[in-house]
């Protein structure tokens, strides 16, 4: 019976590797819970990359990683295996705080008592707040809010949890590395969430870091429904890309729009049915090759605010397919107007645009101007509350929180093209409606 569960194993084994994560949830879901605990003992055989020990002479090592990742598990399996190759080993266990610590380390469903092997005993004393495990090494559990209590002991490694919600956490971290040195080549893993704190941030710049990363629906042992319920709510957003894909995203400094502004902001898709007045702003490349073509679509909405309601961008186009681009767009909403960026030839955008039988009134602005003067009442549109996202656009909104006041750029990629060309159209949409454009009626 044990070999043919063996067996049964190793075929898994093989079959894992070339199966997306949603086949990989219908196949463990199917398997017997004999064979869930023979993969238990296999973690090797199955880890996801992410959750693997990089090569190379380093001291920290930190899975920043989504929710459900299985952060919690490869914390535990590489504790587990330090104290199996190092039987006097002295490890360090450090959580937020102790009921943490106890509930997700040591006691929870992927914690060092779970991870156990079948002939392997751990000891968990609670009044000493130690895990003994088989092999003679220990594991002292100590909470980050009381930081003093790493002050004086020493270890051989390290397993911090949850990093970015320690409270006050410099001063846990700064005494626990200071007792870092037992043995040859102490090293500390940091399992975590990522949140831009200033000890997340002053951690990842210290010598000797490596970094793994991983998402939700990287793994491929959780509930099919659960993931897509996840990613249904929250993909794209703020709190999923931080929470689900383990991205820590940082507020640029003087930067017009923050994360939190446009979270705020943020609106279903529904919310645009019907619109009174569409536009299509257009930032158009200024080579031939490298760079995108920016084409986003807003709308007047019949309660007066504005709504982006798509990022049509394109990548690296020629000057006939970003214009088809455009012209599918404006068709699809029933724009009414275009408003390119003209650096390149007023008469020239228009041109292009014609090619594609784009019959709309193309309407040109200059950058030279001022990009960041022509975005501030656009800015302050969104602060009042008079604009809504309908929908998630991670590259555009990624590139509006690269905008600095000055005019500078410190977003993803060479040029704010998604975000110029949502400023071009928001801004035509905002000076219509302080002339007094009457609701409903469409000029061409």
């Amino acid at each position: 019976m044990a070999q043919a569960t063996r067996d049964v194993v190793g075929d898994v084994l093989g079959q894992l590797s070339g199966l997306r994560p949603g086949q990989l949830r219908r196949l463990m879901r199917d398997l017997s819970g004999r064979h869930r605990r023979e993969l238990i003992e296999r973690w090797q055989g199955w880890a996801q990359e992410g959750q693997c020990e990089p090569p190379g002479d380093w001291r920290i090592w930190m899975i920043r990683a989504g929710r459900g990742f299985g952060k919690t598990r490869a914390g535990a399996e590489w504790i587990s295996e330090w104290a199996r190759m190092l039987p006097e080993a002295r490890i360090a266990l450090v959580a937020a705080n102790d009921a943490d610590g106890r509930r997700v380390m040591i006691e929870g469903p992927s914690g060092l008592l779970a991870v156990a092997r079948s002939d392997e005993e751990p000891h968990w004393r609670e009044g000493l707040r130690e895990l003994h495990f088989s092999s003679g090494a220990v594991a002292t559990l100590y909470s980050a809010a009381a930081a003093e209590n790493l002050r004086g002991p020493e270890h051989h490694v390290a397993w911090c949890d949850e990093l970015a919600k320690w409270p006050g956490g410099d001063a846990a971290w700064d005494n626990l590395v200071m007792g870092l040195r037992l043995g040859v080549s102490p090293r500390i893993l940091v399992t975590t969430t990522p949140k831009p704190t200033s000890l997340m941030r002053r951690i990842i710049a210290l010598p000797g870091f490596e970094e793994t990363r991983g998402g939700t629906n990287d793994n491929a042992y959780l509930p099919s429904n659960f993931v897509e319920a996840m990613l249904a709510s929250y993909g794209g957003t703020r709190l999923g890309r931080q929470e689900l894909d383990g991205e820590m995203l940082e507020d640029v400094e003087g930067a017009m729009w923050t994360r939190a502004l446009i979270e705020r902001c943020r609106a279903d898709a529904d919310a645009a049915a019907k619109p009174v007045r569409v536009v299509i702003g257009v930032d158009p490349p200024a080579t031939s090759r490298g760079d995108a073509c920016g084409i986003v679509v807003a709308a007047l909405l019949r309660d007066g605010r504005l709504a982006v309601v798509e990022d049509a961008s394109v990548e690296n186009p020629p000057p006939g397919v970003w214009a088809q681009a455009a012209a599918a767009a404006a068709a699809r909403w029933g724009a009414d107007r275009i408003v390119a960026e003209s650096n390149m030839g007023g008469e020239m955008v228009e041109a292009t645009l014609r090619q594609a039988d784009c019959t709309l009134p193309v309407v040109p602005v200059h950058a030279s101007v001022g990009k960041a003067r022509r975005a501030e009442p656009v800015v302050i549109a969104y602060e009042r509350g008079e604009v809504v996202h309908a929908g998630v656009f991670v590259e555009l909104e990624d590139q509006l929180c690269g905008l600095q006041v000055g005019g500078g750029y410190a977003g993803p990629g060479r040029s704010p093209d998604r975000a110029d060309a949502c400023v071009w159209a928001l801004a035509a949409l905002l000076e219509g409606r302080r002339k007094g454009r009457a609701p409903g009626v469409r000029r061409v």
